[in-house]
């Protein structure tokens, strides 16, 4: 049978109690799983707690479940990566969101340069992270994750850049660089991964970077588009330092 995973991070999750699912939550149970009541569930609250638990009843549109034992479970990669993405057009972003959640990312900060194509006002700006949050929460609720990655605010490049750690492993993806991966030494659990829009980054961009204390590395000798670009680094680098 099918495990059928739920997000509940509005309520506190308490062993043998009963919880009303979120109007998103209902929706996705009872209109496209159309769950019946005594279905198995499993609950969780995206700061890793999670429990068995069932659903119960349905008060008009509500779904309420029933919550039971906790579950044990570490999904999270040892390697912890931020990635620094640029806002890429149509579902793109969306599918490096999605996708970059299922390979372990810890979270993800949208990005402005100067190849950026998507300009959006502050309140599009503000719509469209609640969207791409909700994106992670369904991917974590599809792949097993119980820990919810953080859509941080959307910043320009050069104020990401500036806020570097130099306890942190900062790299820029340049197919451009010398360097790949393969010969990557990591002497840290923390890294920040920046990796570009549709046209890539600039020379003066690469160069703020450095200035930054960014190293730059290249993925082989072609030049892959921007939804593949993050999920080939984050794959090798979960299979050098993480956990696949």
């Amino acid at each position: 049978m099918r495990e059928i995973r739920v997000y509940a991070g509005h309520v506190p999750l308490l062993n043998d109690s009963v919880i009303v699912l979120s109007d998103e939550a209902a929706h996705h149970l009872l209109n496209v799983l159309r769950v019946r009541v005594g279905t198995p569930l499993t609950v969780f609250n995206g700061k890793g707690r999670e429990l068995n638990a069932r659903l119960v009843r349905i008060d008009g549109k509500k779904p309420v479940v029933e919550l039971h034992d906790t579950l044990e479970r570490n999904c999270e990669s040892p390697l912890k990566v931020e990635l620094g993405q640029v806002i890429s057009k149509g579902d793109r972003m969306e599918f490096i969101l999605q996708k970059s959640v299922e390979l372990g990312v810890s979270s993800i900060t949208p990005l402005i340069s100067e190849r950026c194509v998507v300009r959006l006002n502050e309140q599009r700006m503000d719509k469209k992270v609640e969207s791409w949050q909700r994106i992670v929460i369904s991917a974590c609720e599809q792949c097993g994750r119980n820990v919810v990655p953080e859509v941080r605010e959307p910043l320009p490049l050069a104020t990401w850049c500036s806020l570097h750690d130099p306890t942190v492993l900062s790299l820029t993806l340049d197919p451009g660089s010398s360097d790949t991966l393969n010969t990557l030494e990591v002497s840290t659990d923390r890294l920040r991964l920046l990796t570009g829009p549709e046209g890539g980054f600039s020379d003066a961009e690469v160069a703020l970077t450095k200035a930054h204390g960014f190293a730059t590395v290249r993925l082989g000798p072609r030049i892959l588009r921007t939804e593949t670009a993050p999920l080939v680094a984050l794959s090798i680098l979960g299979a050098r330092f993480g956990d696949l």
